[in-house]
């Protein structure tokens, strides 16, 4: 696979390295929403971090946050940035809200780890990593699933030869939709979200993790209903428009040559998802679901009717695993895995699909990131390792 480093992160790795030598990584939060309990579940309990505050738009809710995991301070998101200890600081706010978050805190001169996407406009993406070069701090995204020992083995496999030379890719997800079970589902089917933005992250950072940068999509879309009835909850019976292609179909073309197929489907009456097969020269390699961090049960190789199945070795936590990673990087002065250049480069491939639907055509990706080794099998969480 031949790819382009775009980014700054070997040159800054060395002052990250002599700024902060040894101990645990301080770690501040901005956003004490639901997905800030997953987060701190399971930063609380690495070693090698440290949390020190929770911040949000709802001091209240930071402090009861702050409360419930041990948190020793809590308060707005400029007292975040000023907190001293805070090198690493994980914006949990909405998406809209990303790019502002995340360049407040290269400006405070932290380093961040942003929840899926990156921004909402590849404008605002490729500003934010420039900032952060300028100021020789990191920016790290989500999904960090895909960091997990499931996908990090399939990647082992796929770079050890067990499938020959991989040629191409096929991921699927198909479900009902979500609004059978969430309580509130009207923002999933409009602007920003529908499975192109809300399912497309897990499976599009996957591939470009095994196959390397993508340089061109086509694509079609469509919407089974133009509305759609809430089925649970406080709202249920409720009907709410639907304003963005609820099935999505696209293919991607990388730089190595190679090409993927992509379905994703709030419209399927049958669901399937999970569903990622990279083909190679001698073989197939059936992925776990990258959204999720373990799949010992669902990664197999094939060699023509012959299944073999790979165990898989790794971490299997949750998340925070992208923020642990990216602190030990960062005191071992190397680059971090989870980079924004790739979580750039996937929102440049969801625009591109979003595009291609639209116009009905053919939309190059220009963004490329630097090849990224897999995590080695006995990474640790639990380890004390600064």
């Amino acid at each position: 696979m031949t790819r382009t480093s775009t980014h700054a992160s070997t040159r800054d790795a060395t002052r990250d390295s002599d700024r902060n030598p040894t101990g645990p990584v301080g770690v501040g939060i901005i956003g004490a929403g639901t997905i800030s309990s997953e987060y701190l579940t399971h930063l609380t309990s690495f070693p090698d971090v440290q949390v020190h505050i929770i911040g949000d738009l709802v001091p209240e809710a930071a402090a009861a946050r702050a409360a419930e995991f041990d948190v020793p301070a809590s308060g707005t998101a400029e007292d975040v940035l000023a907190h001293p200890d805070v090198e690493i600081v994980v914006n949990l706010t909405i998406p809209v809200a990303h790019a502002e978050v995340s360049a407040a805190i290269v400006a405070a001169g932290k380093h961040v780890w942003t929840e899926k996407p990156i921004t909402t406009a590849p404008a605002d993406a490729k500003a934010l990593l420039e900032a952060a070069a300028r100021a020789g701090v990191r920016v790290g995204g989500a999904p960090d699933t895909v960091l997990g020992a499931g996908i990090q083995t399939a990647l082992r496999t796929l770079r050890d030869g067990s499938i020959g030379v991989p040629t191409s890719a096929l991921t699927l997800f198909q479900s009902p939709g979500p609004e059978s079970w969430h309580p509130n589902p009207a923002f999933l089917f409009q602007e920003g979200a529908g499975p192109l933005y809300d399912i497309a992250p897990y499976y599009a950072t996957t591939l470009v993790l095994a196959l390397g940068p993508v340089v061109s999509v086509s694509a079609v879309g469509s919407r089974a209903r133009e509305q759609r009835t809430i089925g649970s909850g406080p709202r249920a019976g409720g009907v709410f428009d639907v304003t963005v292609p609820t099935q999505v179909a696209a293919l991607l073309r990388f730089a190595s040559g190679q090409n993927a197929t992509v379905l994703l489907s709030f419209d399927s009456p049958h669901s399937r998802t999970g569903f990622v097969e990279v083909y190679g020269t001698e073989g197939t390699l059936a992925l776990p679901d990258p959204n999720v961090f373990g799949g010992d049960s669902a990664l197999t190789a094939y060699r023509g009717d012959s299944a073999t199945p790979v165990p898989a070795s790794g971490a299997t936590t949750g998340r925070g695993l992208g923020v642990l990673e990216m602190a030990r990087a960062l005191r071992a002065g190397v680059p971090h895995r989870a980079q924004g250049e790739i979580a750039a480069h996937v929102l440049d491939v969801m625009v591109a699909i979003e595009t291609a639907i639209s116009s009905n055509g053919t939309i190059a990706v220009s963004s490329s990131f630097a090849e990224v080794e897999p995590m080695p099998a006995d990474f640790d969480p639990g380890a004390a390792t600064l």
